[in-house]
């Protein structure tokens, strides 16, 4: 196990199913409030000035959890994700740093910033439109865009060797973990 792996925790669904990995902090402090159980831990100890704990590996919840349909935030990376990180005028798919966003109504002519009016486009593709509206610049939208229903997932490709080893009968369907 190498120095960092202790420090996280595996936190599993009430039927087993991997959920996410949080600090080992967050694990005790919801153990502490009787949110979970541990069911692996780490030969790492936690010390108090009275009590002495092992590190937990992994947790499971004690009960099942509905997630509230939340609307989803407005940003960038929601935006990229919402479009797949392709250029919504040329279809090229890019990579975070070389997309760029750009305004369907420009904001010079009273567009807003919003699901609605806002497209990823690559840079050669925002340029060549510059201050105009894709007709004008005689560019056409692959897809119109909208608010998304769905909040993006964002998820942490773990490779299986850097796994700590008491998570890997949590993991033997997946190596993708949701965050």
């Amino acid at each position: 196990m190498t120095g960092e792996d202790h420090t996280r925790t595996l936190l599993l669904s009430q039927s087993y199913e991997p959920l996410r990995v949080i600090s080992w902090k967050r694990a005790f402090s919801l153990l502490t409030l009787g949110k979970v159980e541990v069911i692996e831990e780490y030969d790492q100890n936690i010390r108090s000035c009275y009590l002495v704990f092992k590190m937990p590996a992994v947790v499971r919840l004690m009960s099942a959890f509905r997630r509230r349909r939340r609307q989803v935030r407005f940003s960038r990376v929601n935006l990229y994700a919402r479009d797949r990180y392709r250029c919504q005028y040329c279809g090229v798919k890019e990579s975070l740093s070389d997309l760029t966003f750009d305004h369907v109504i420009p904001r010079s002519r009273g567009g807003c910033t919003s699901w609605t009016n806002v497209v990823a486009a690559c840079v050669a593709c925002n340029h060549q439109k510059a201050n105009r509206t894709p007709a004008e610049a005689r560019m056409k939208l692959i897809k119109v865009p909208v608010q998304p229903r769905w909040v993006p997932a964002v998820t942490l490709q773990i490779s299986m060797r850097s796994v700590p080893e008491a998570w890997t009968d949590y993991l033997y369907w997946t190596g993708a973990l949701a965050t």
